[in-house]
């Protein structure tokens, strides 16, 4: 089978600084796909170059085989989750999903209603569709987002750090999220982050992107490379390893 997603010989970055070159790597359909790496490394200018809100500064991305900068305008291949949420404050939750609907589709209003209390279901915020994203907390705004990045039935969706800024029950019940509309619908996740803890329970491969080098360092599977690199880089990182090791705490008074 084709893989969903191409990358070749991708530059990136803003003349003069260069933050990836000669990458390549590909995305199969129904992966679960981390990009990872330390700051600055490049992470999410990847990902923005992926969803076309930036421009490589040399290289192809193919999506279905498609040039990404020969998409066509009009109906997005794919739904995206940014960091933040990025709801609209002054509409409702069902308002947010139905603003897709309605611009890109002629649904009539009653099926573009049952389409999002659908979605909002599959999120498990079916009480969520009045609310305004001021009512929400991190997590459900998170869910929220999926549900909209959904809403047009994509194959393929992008999530920038799904789990950054949530507490670990949170962080836990997001990621169970999305480990199940990968299975349940054969959905294909590309994502953006740093929590190693949900990278391990949910990706299925990833590439590491290294600042220094300016390039992909590691790729695969994010288990085995935490268990067997041999690249001090690569098992640093899986590891949380740098430096000496921490003090353990003083017990405190009685």
């Amino acid at each position: 089978m084709s893989p969903l997603i191409k990358v070749a010989n991708l530059k990136m970055g803003w003349d003069p600084t260069v933050l990836l070159e000669n990458a390549d790597f590909e995305i199969p359909r129904g992966d679960i796909f981390a990009i990872l790496g330390g700051s600055g490394c490049g992470k999410s200018t990847l990902l923005r170059c992926m969803i076309g809100l930036e421009q490589p500064l040399g290289g192809t991305i193919e999506i279905e085989g498609v040039t990404e900068s020969h998409l066509e305008v009009g109906r997005p291949p794919f739904g995206v989750m940014f960091q933040s949420g990025a709801l609209f404050g002054s509409m409702t939750v069902g308002e947010n999903l139905a603003l897709a609907l309605a611009q890109w589709t002629d649904l009539p209003p009653d099926a573009i209603l049952a389409i999002v209390r659908a979605k909002l279901r599959l999120v498990g915020l079916a009480d969520a569709e009045d609310k305004f994203p001021s009512q929400l907390s991190g997590g459900m705004k998170k869910r929220a987002a999926i549900a909209r990045a959904m809403v047009l039935e994509p194959e393929l969706i992008f999530l920038d750090e799904p789990s950054a800024g949530l507490d670990p029950v949170s962080s836990f019940e997001l990621d169970a999220l999305i480990l199940s509309l990968n299975q349940a619908l054969g959905l294909t996740v590309v994502l953006v982050s740093h929590e190693l803890e949900s990278i391990f329970a949910i990706a299925s491969n990833c590439i590491m992107l290294d600042k220094t080098s300016r390039s992909i360092i590691a790729r695969g599977d994010p288990r085995e490379l935490r268990d067997s690199s041999e690249d001090p880089r690569v098992s640093s990182f899986f590891n949380r390893r740098s430096g000496p090791p921490l003090p353990t705490p003083a017990p405190s008074a009685p």
